[in-house]
């Protein structure tokens, strides 16, 4: 029986290796092609660059001369740091009262966070880009607001399943210690929930970063770029697109996720499944 465990082991790993490899060529592919001249790009694409073909970091200077990186990530940053700031702590002690008063306004959140979840981005895209120039939300500040209505469900169903795991005894005795709810929440509650905190953290962060649709609806990209808007820059008139740079801005765009992912990768499994206990 152990064999066949083992056998069926390999053969799994064989099978994830095989499927990892095939995600992450085309980031392999966006590499190599972006120290390459223009011209080898559409031609030889799956090539490595050598001799003619090998510009240095030629592309990657023109890509952030003409997209204005450096401001483009500062508002990427900013916009991405405080979105996941506001819907850790909203969410988590939005699913901390969910979790602790059973009634039926609080089923009704908790459904309203699900369905959240559940509605398509196309449906209601033009009524928020409409709402939010109303409302004077066409900023990096407004869109931290809207990003965390679009984030609520996820971070909500994930930390009311923790929640919902942790003992009331523990609270129970921090308010008999003299903790008022807030100070319980704060100095017991959300330590306890560091797994599922970085596991939200890494999934919202990771879908804000590399958004486009949301900003370019809201946004006054006259005035705030991100990065995947910056990106778009660089395509000209009639079609047109400057690939080199191109490449070279997407390298740079995608490694600090990257490198942040990597860095918090091992909290996700531990943090989905500390999410998924029922109470």
């Amino acid at each position: 029986m152990s064999v066949r465990k083992a056998k069926h082991g390999w053969l799994l790993t064989l099978i994830f290796t095989f499927i990892s490899l095939l995600y992450m060529y085309p980031i392999v592919l966006v590499f190599v092609n972006s120290f390459k001249k223009k011209a080898y790009i559409s031609k030889y694409p799956f090539k490595i660059p050598v001799d003619k073909m090998f510009v240095g970091l030629e592309n990657y200077v023109r890509g952030v001369e003409k997209t204005g990186l450096f401001q483009a990530f500062g508002w990427s940053l900013f916009i991405t740091v405080f979105s996941v700031l506001v819907i850790i702590i909203c969410c988590s002690m939005c699913a901390w009262f969910i979790s602790r008063v059973k009634n039926k306004a609080t089923s009704l959140i908790y459904m309203l966070c699900l369905f959240a979840m559940v509605v398509p981005f196309q449906m209601e895209m033009f009524t928020l880009s409409k709402i939010a120039n109303m409302l004077k939300l066409d900023t990096p500040w407004g869109l931290i607001i809207i990003y965390l209505g679009f984030g609520a469900g996820l971070a909500v169903f994930m930390f009311t399943g923790f929640m919902k795991s942790i003992p009331l005894e523990i609270e129970e005795a921090a308010m008999i210690d003299g903790c008022t709810p807030l100070q319980t929440f704060f100095k017991i509650v959300l330590p306890i929930s560091k797994s599922t905190c970085i596991t939200v953290v890494i999934l919202e962060a990771m879908w804000i970063w590399n958004d486009y649709l949301l900003p370019s609806l809201v946004l006054d990209t006259k005035k705030y770029k991100t990065i995947p808007i910056a990106v778009q820059y660089l395509k000209g008139g009639y079609g047109s697109i400057d690939m080199g740079a191109m490449m070279g801005v997407l390298v740079l765009s995608i490694i600090p996720i990257i490198l942040f992912y990597l860095v918090c990768q091992r909290y996700i499994i531990e943090g989905v499944i500390a999410g998924a206990v029922k109470g």
